[in-house]
């Protein structure tokens, strides 16, 4: 399971022209789900994202998490993160879950997020999303587990 997860001072997801989630200053966090992963792994990845500290504090190093710097989280659903990208000129995605697996553990990582104690905004499974964000710093960091 891969999570790439962005500092950010604001970030939305639109579907159709609508938005669909946003949030002001969090964690955007794009989620691709790999065969194999499961339940451990969903719940090892939630902790990380949730208590990864990349938020400053009041001497501007970087020691809070999301929830002491009274941020959000956007989740939004990734399978591109799982490209097979080694060979040749086009991504191959044969490392991605089937979408059924895919979308469970996204629901249930979102649901282990909040109970986390952290609010949740999301994007939807498989929609041609727009993704828009202003990265603060900028900050990116990819975890997989």
């Amino acid at each position: 399971m891969i999570g790439l997860i962005q500092r950010v001072s604001q970030a939305s997801v639109t579907v159709a022209g609508q938005t669909i989630g946003a949030i002001d200053k969090g964690l955007l966090v794009l989620l691709g789900v790999e065969q194999g992963d499961d339940q451990s792994k969903l719940t090892e990845l939630a902790r990380k994202v949730c208590n990864y500290r990349v938020f400053a504090d009041a001497d501007g190093k970087t020691n809070l998490n999301v929830s002491q710097a009274g941020g959000e989280l956007l989740v939004v659903s990734q399978f591109t993160l799982c490209a097979d990208t080694h060979k040749g000129l086009r991504p191959g995605f044969s490392k991605a879950a089937a979408p059924e697996l895919a979308n469970q553990l996204y629901q249930q990582f979102c649901q282990q997020c909040e109970a986390l104690g952290l609010s949740v905004a999301t994007g939807e499974f498989g929609a041609d999303m727009q993704v828009a964000l202003v990265n603060d710093g900028p900050m990116t960091f990819w975890l997989k587990v």
